[in-house]
């Protein structure tokens, strides 16, 4: 009130609160005489922080003022954040009250650190390649490399995971870890400059690596030969490793995942220039760049999140990015280090609107084609990037490194969005062709849930009276009646075609869509199988593949939160969509998983196909078999492959009618043992033939 100290007098005198009632309290003065007094440290004692606010307002030096509570925080998280606060400015705050249980710990007198002891393993080429007719790929990522003797086709050959290659661990697409499209041109590259190639002509990405989370992939980079202009055929190729095959004939067939064309020297473009920005180049925030592209399921490490700044001028983009330090070793290594690239490329994340074509508005794009690629500089730790986009909707590129000089020049790339996860790679021992359709989660775009939702449980049977908008849709509901399966079957199918012929012959419904609407409480792969459900779903498929976007079907369980999600579903243009729980889901053609293949008997040395009970093809199981001593003229073998027909399956089903005998009659495979009388036939001999039991 005075703005002086009070004395022990004065809170004693009626007359002192009677004037500190009446007259100004003079705050700020009181605060400025605390401080002259040496007080730092300032705490509120009061339901709000507006004495706090004033108290910073009047220090001159400074200080620490903290309010005991706040009006919007739970007391006890507000009173503990003070007593935090002022013991963290050098308080005394007896914990002991606060915390009768608690007891303190010594915290090191050196401010924490993380450093990494264990070696890294950078690579998977060991021994001497030499002794086996091979030659080091002298790269990372690849271990051997050949030339064929009958032509100028050269072989790069590598072994690719998570464990010999750590790194690629950190890029991570809707929940798996696969090759990163810089990569693919990294290998490319590389792959020019083995053969004497000075450009990456086109480099197109046709099918996705992911790496398995045990176990390994082969990787194959073949190099045609020249032709006429010395022009060059490259493909990557990859397979899930089986180190139990016998050799390299066996094991699952190889897959393509990118292709393109090599130019030799004289196609070399001219060295980058311009990649740094220019003075009124608006900078662009990159704090909130990653847990966005988290969100769309593009996940990154720390490797990957390099990019440091982004500008933008006009459609230019400007960028800088580098690698940690800690990784400045193994890129001296590398053409161009794929992370290095890719965080290049965020720099198009940050940009508020698309500046090239993704596939879908808006979308995360992934690198998708590669055309018109030099490497000007090898081992870039530290780069500057200018994103031109083109007139058809692909991104220019150049790089350099901080003192100008030039590292990269990209004509023209591609980008497209990733519209289903990737397929999870084969494991060990799978066959890999065995494949199955499953459910599949949908990405929905919030933007179209705007859109009013017409659909209700209530729903027609019958075509609209009136005509219908180009681009809208017409729901109508499916009805199976009860009673016979046969009978229903017809029924439904019928009144679905005289639905699908009404809508193709009137004009009025041109341009609209006709959505066939099943309402279940279960989803699609849980419920039993119904004959007259799925010959109208066929038939509906049918009329979809013959009529590109003019039907749909939707199976929905009847809740609110399922409808609300209805139409954002159908604004994705799928022909099939589930909706259960307020998830929307679409059928998607999937690998089969080890856990769907019969498991062999255990300590048993042989075994075969056998029904356990008849009626459903579950039923299949693998049995122990008791080989016994071979009889006057019997053959033992090893059965490396058998035949099935229409036989088989009847009887699994227990539709054969009469004795079906046992399950197989064709097979090829090894002979491992003859009996007495045999001849023409020896152990190790390779047959095949008709026998029963194959």
């Amino acid at each position: 009130m005075t703005g002086a100290l009070v004395t022990g007098e004065e809170l004693a005198s009626p007359d002192y609160w009677v004037r500190h009632v009446r007259q100004t309290v003079r705050f700020a003065d009181a605060v400025t005489v605390l401080e002259a007094e040496g007080v730092t440290r300032f705490l509120e004692l009061g339901p709000d922080g507006t004495l706090t606010a004033l108290t910073h307002a009047s220090l001159t030096e400074d200080a620490t003022a903290v309010p005991a509570l706040r009006a919007d925080r739970p007391e006890p998280a507000a009173l503990l954040t003070a007593a935090a606060t002022l013991h963290a400015h050098g308080a005394d705050v007896t914990w002991s009250a606060i915390f009768p249980a608690a007891r303190p710990v010594d915290l090191p007198t050196y401010a924490f650190q993380h450093e990494r002891y264990w070696p890294r393993v950078t690579g998977a080429a060991f021994g001497d390649l030499r002794a086996v007719g091979l030659a080091a790929a002298g790269h990372p990522l690849l271990g051997a490399a050949v030339t064929l003797a009958d032509s100028a086709t050269a072989v790069l050959t590598g072994r690719l995971s998570t464990r010999l290659q750590p790194w690629l661990a950190q890029h991570v697409v809707s929940g798996r870890v696969l090759l990163p499209g810089t990569a693919f041109l990294e290998l490319a590259l590389h792959a020019a400059d083995h053969v004497g190639c000075a450009q990456v002509e086109e480099l197109t990405l046709e099918a996705p690596l992911v790496l398995p989370a045990e176990g390994a992939v082969q990787l194959q980079v073949t190099v045609g030969a020249p032709d006429a202009d010395g022009r060059r055929e490259i493909g990557v190729y990859s397979r899930p490793a089986d180190d139990t095959a016998a050799d390299d004939t066996e094991g699952e067939p190889w897959q393509r995942n990118a292709s393109g064309t090599l130019l030799p020297d004289a196609a070399t473009p001219a060295p980058p220039t311009g990649t740094r920005p220019p003075a009124d180049a608006a900078p662009l925030s990159t704090d909130t760049l990653y847990p966005r592209l988290a969100d769309t399921g593009l996940a990154y490490g720390p490797l990957f999140r390099g990019l440091a700044a982004v500008r933008q001028h006009g459609d230019d983009l400007f960028a800088e990015a580098a690698l940690p330090d800690e990784s400045t070793p193994d890129a001296q290594r590398y053409g161009l280090h794929p992370a290095l690239l890719d965080s290049v490329l965020h720099a198009l994340g940050a940009a508020p609107a698309p500046t090239a074509d993704t596939g879908e508005p808006g979308g995360p794009g992934l690198p998708f084609s590669w055309s018109g690629v030099t490497l000007h500089a090898t081992g870039a730790t530290h780069v500057h990037a200018r994103l031109r986009t083109n007139g058809n909707g692909t991104v220019a590129l150049d790089l350099t490194d901080p003192d100008g000089a030039p590292v990269a020049t990209v004509d023209a790339l591609t980008l497209r969005a990733l519209t289903a996860p990737p397929a999870d790679p084969a494991g060990p021992g799978h066959s890999g062709l065995l494949h199955r359709v499953a459910r599949t989660p949908l990405p929905l775009d919030p933007a179209d849930d705007d859109r009013p939702n017409t659909a209700t449980a209530e729903l027609p049977t019958a075509l609209p009276a009136d005509g219908r908008e180009p681009g809208s849709d017409t729901f109508v509901r499916v009805e199976i009646p009860a009673g016979d399966p046969l009978r229903a079957a017809h029924t439904a199918t019928a009144r679905a075609l005289d639905l699908v012929r009404d809508w193709l012959a009137q004009e009025r419904f041109d341009g609209a869509r006709l959505v066939f609407v099943t309402e279940s409480g279960t989803a699609p792969d849980d419920r039993p199988a119904d004959p007259a459900d799925a010959a109208v779903r066929g038939l509906v498929r049918a009329a979809h593949a013959e009529n590109p976007g003019r039907f749909a079907l939707l199976d929905v369980d009847g809740t609110t939160e399922s409808w609300a999600v209805v139409r954002a579903a159908l604004a994705t243009g799928e022909p099939e969509i589930a909706v259960h729980g307020g998830t929307a889901t679409v059928p998607r053609l999937t690998r089969a998983t080890d856990t769907a293949q019969l498991r062999l008997p255990a300590d048993a040395s042989a075994w075969r196909l056998d029904i356990v009970e008849k009626g459903t093809l579950e039923g299949l199981a693998l049995r122990p078999v008791d080989q016994g001593e071979l009889g006057e003229g019997e053959v033992r073998v090893s059965v490396r492959a058998a035949g099935v027909n229409f036989r088989d399956v009847l009887n699994a089903l227990g539709m054969y009618p009469g004795d079906a005998r046992d399950f197989g009659l064709e097979g090829a495979g090894v002979v491992t043992e003859v009996g007495a009388g045999v001849t023409g036939l020896a152990v190790g001999d390779r047959v095949f033939g008709m026998f029963s039991g194959a």
